[in-house]
């Protein structure tokens, strides 16, 4: 893994990565060997007692907390309110926080992507608006901030499990920050929000929460727009790991086909998938979002239904109370 001038090396024995570094070094390269991973670009790296990798970035959290004066603020069991959809507020005057909106957001935008998969939904909410917050926007920072400080010192954990392949959990909420006041002023807000996670060996690789570009007509379509995100990303880590078992290398030998199993709790999304026939009143996504019907067809990709209180991807897509979000956190990141 290269990053600019930084990198990891990782191979089956010592000797191979010996063989490695000696020949990057005879090319004329001048390398500093810092040993097995600990930090790497800002994240933490370290193995529990029990084999468990942990992954976490507590110094970012530390900068986080310090950036917006809240060093001794009592923690909250979540992200953000469970009962509180931010909208643009357009009727409040523009608040000045005493912190740097946009530098928090950034910070909080890297912390997500690197280990904090829980927080990004209230990151991205919170996002929205960056060019004019107003009080509620700048309270749901801190309600955020107050939810890190409570969780400084985690991340996530892997625990590869051989026996399990490439997995996709997609989720989507539709029209989930719709206010009848505001598409006038704001078209976002009839926007739907889908959110995956992709995992391999049931360990967390990629996780995303996003508002959907196209304006979704119903759930299915919502729905149905969250899988095919989720699986532009699913299928070429899929060919990767098809050409890594061509070139040799043992790759979950209890699985003679790669195969991406796509936990789907919308029936029509689920049916649309599966059974490919024409309908109607989904002929406007035909081409778009029909790309990945051939993986379906060849057995390739697995679309499996699963219930609502066991989709993963849920936390991704809307503001959850502590009693469901707890469950599906410590499923996906193990604490």
């Amino acid at each position: 893994m290269l990053y600019t001038d930084d990198s990891i090396l990782a191979g089956p024995n010592r000797d191979e990565l010996e063989t490695i570094i000696k020949d990057i070094k005879s090319s004329g390269l001048n390398i500093t060997i810092l040993g097995d991973v600990n930090d790497f670009l800002g994240v933490h790296v370290s193995k529990e007692q029990d084999g468990r990798i942990h992954v976490s970035q507590p110094h970012l959290i530390d900068q986080i907390i310090k950036t917006t004066f809240q060093t001794n603020a009592k923690p909250k069991p979540t992200p953000a309110k469970s009962s509180a959809i931010l909208w643009r507020h357009r009727s409040l005057a523009s608040h000045t926080p005493e912190f740097n909106y946009r530098t928090v957001i950034g910070k909080l935008n890297y912390l997500e992507r690197g280990s904090r998969s829980d927080i990004s939904y209230a990151t991205h909410q919170c996002a929205r608006f960056c060019s004019d917050p107003k009080r509620p926007h700048v309270e749901a920072v801190r309600w955020l901030v107050r939810y890190l400080i409570g969780t400084r010192d985690k991340g996530y954990y892997i625990d590869p499990d051989s026996t399990r392949g490439l997995e996709v959990h997609v989720d989507a909420d539709f029209s989930g920050n719709w206010d009848p006041s505001e598409p006038e002023h704001d078209r976002d807000t009839a926007r739907s929000r889908h959110g995956y996670i992709i995992s391999y060996m049931d360990a967390p690789i990629i996780w995303k929460s996003q508002l959907q570009t196209e304006i979704a007509l119903s759930s299915t379509e919502s729905e149905y727009t969250g899988l095919s995100y989720a699986l532009r990303e699913a299928i070429p880590i899929m060919h990767m790991l098809q050409e890594i078992r061509g070139q040799g290398t043992t790759i979950n030998d209890s699985l003679p086909v790669v195969k991406c199993r796509v936990f789907e709790d919308n029936s029509g999304a689920l049916e649309m998938a599966i059974t490919h026939k024409f309908r109607p009143r989904t002929k406007h996504i035909n081409v778009k979002l029909h790309h990945f019907r051939d993986y379906v067809t060849r057995g390739m990709v697995v679309i499996e239904p699963i219930r609502t209180k066991h989709q993963l991807a849920d936390y991704l897509t809307k503001p959850l109370t502590a009693e469901v979000l707890c469950p599906l956190r410590k499923r996906v990141m193990g604490w």
